[in-house]
C-alpha cells in the first residue's frame, strides 16, 4: 500500500479507501461480512474508511461503527451529510439547522466522539456558502470534526467556497470527492486543476465506473452485476452512451492484457496516477471483491500504458456525462433558464 498526504492537512492516508456504500441493505451485507471486510482492509494497509449518513439511511454508519470499535484511533474516519434522510423536508441540505443534527446522528450511529473528515455530499443551491462554512467551522472548533470537505462539487463551486471562506474568515474545505474513472474523465478539464491550485486532497469515487471496469462486463456476456439490478438503464447496451462504454472496455481489456494487468489494476492504477488525486475509493460488496481490489494497491502504470488509455478515452472526456451528478441546477430546471 502507498500513502499520501491528504491535501495540506499533514494526515497520511492510503491510496485506496474503503468505501462503505454497499454495507447493509444495498449490498446485502451482514455485520459479520462488514467486519471481515474492515479487518481485511486494515490488514492490507487501508487506513481511511468513507461512509455517509444516507447509505442505507444510517445503516452503513452503524455497521462501520461496530466494525471499528476498539480501534478508532488507528483509522481516518470520513462520513458525509446533506442527502435526504427520510421524508421530512428539512432533513437534508447543508443548513446550520440540519448539519448540527445530522452530525450528532452520525456520531451516535458510528459510536465515536468525532469525525476526522466530514463532507458535504452534494452542493446545496438553497444554502449559502457562508451558512455552511460557518456551521462547519463551529463544529470543528467544538471538536466534533477535525476537517471538512466537499463531494461532487462543480469546479466553480469549489472556487466559490474557497473565496467565501477567505472573505468571511471561516474554515475552508480541505478535500473534494469527485467521480473519476477512465470512462469519466471530465474532471481532468476543470475540477482537478482547481483542486491542485487550492491544495485540496482528492478522494475519487467510482474508479471502477460502477463495475464497467471490474472485468465482469464484456462483449457477449450477460450483465449480472449487483449495480445493474437497480440501475438497468446504465447497463443497457442499446443506449448509445452504454454502447460507447462497452466498446471502450473491450479496447481497454486489450491494453490490460498487453501490460499483464487485470482490468481492476488498470482502472485503479489510472486514477491514482493523476498528480491531483490522493486516493481512490473502492466499494466492495464481498470479501472476494475487496481482495481483488487490494491487489491493485501497488500498481504503477507506465507512460506507454497511460498513453494507450488516452488513445481509447481522450483526456477530459466523459463517455456518459449525464451520470456525473454535478450538472448545475440551471441546466436541469428549465424555469431557471426562462424566467
Amino acid at each position: 500500500m502507498q500513502y499520501r498526504t491528504l491535501g495540506r492537512t499533514g494526515v497520511q492516508v492510503s491510496t485506496l479507501v474503503l468505501g462503505a456504500m454497499n454495507f447493509g441493505k444495498l449490498g446485502r451485507t451482514t455485520q459479520d461480512e462488514v467486519t471481515a471486510m474492515v479487518d481485511a482492509a486494515l490488514a492490507g494497509g487501508i487506513n481511511l474508511i468513507d461512509t455517509a449518513d444516507m447509505y442505507g439511511q444510517g445503516e452503513s454508519e452503524e455497521l462501520v461503527g461496530k466494525a471499528v470499535a476498539g480501534r478508532r484511533d488507528d483509522i481516518v474516519l470520513a462520513t458525509k451529510a446533506t442527502m435526504p434522510i427520510g421524508d421530512e423536508r428539512n432533513h437534508q441540505g447543508s443548513s446550520r439547522r440540519w448539519l448540527v443534527t445530522a452530525l450528532d446522528d452520525s456520531l451516535r450511529r458510528l459510536g465515536v466522539d468525532h469525525i476526522d473528515l466530514y463532507q458535504i455530499h452534494r452542493w446545496d443551491p438553497r444554502t449559502s456558502d457562508e451558512e455552511t462554512l460557518s456551521v462547519l467551522t463551529d463544529l470543528r472548533r467544538a471538536g466534533k470534526i477535525r476537517y471538512f470537505g466537499s463531494s461532487t462539487f462543480p469546479a466553480y463551486r469549489v472556487v466559490q467556497a474557497q473565496w467565501a471562506a477567505r472573505e468571511n474568515h471561516l474554515g475552508r474545505y480541505v478535500t473534494e470527492q469527485p467521480n473519476y474513472s477512465i470512462l469519466q474523465r471530465g474532471v481532468e478539464a476543470h475540477v482537478l486543476p482547481v483542486t491542485e491550485q487550492y491544495g485540496l486532497g482528492v478522494l475519487v469515487w467510482s474508479p471502477l465506473a460502477s463495475g464497467w471496469l471490474s472485468g465482469a462486463i464484456r462483449e457477449g456476456r450477460e450483465v449480472t452485476t449487483s449495480r445493474s439490478a437497480f440501475l438497468p438503464q446504465r447497463f443497457d447496451t442499446a443506449i448509445p452512451a452504454n454502447r460507447a462504454k462497452l466498446d471502450a472496455v473491450e479496447r481497454l481489456a486489450a491494453v490490460a492484457d498487453e501490460a499483464g494487468l487485470t482490468m481492476i489494476q488498470l482502472a485503479l492504477g489510472f486514477v491514482t496516477a493523476h498528480p491531483a488525486v490522493t486516493s481512490a475509493i473502492i466499494g466492495p460488496r464481498t470479501l472476494d471483491h475487496l481482495h481483488s481490489q487490494l491487489a491493485a494497491a501497488d500498481t504503477v502504470l507506465s507512460a506507454d500504458v497511460l498513453d494507450a488509455i488516452d488513445a481509447v478515452v481522450a483526456p477530459g472526456v466523459d463517455l456518459a456525462p449525464h451520470e456525473k451528478n454535478d450538472t448545475p441546477p440551471s441546466l436541469l430546471d428549465a424555469a431557471q433558464r426562462r424566467r
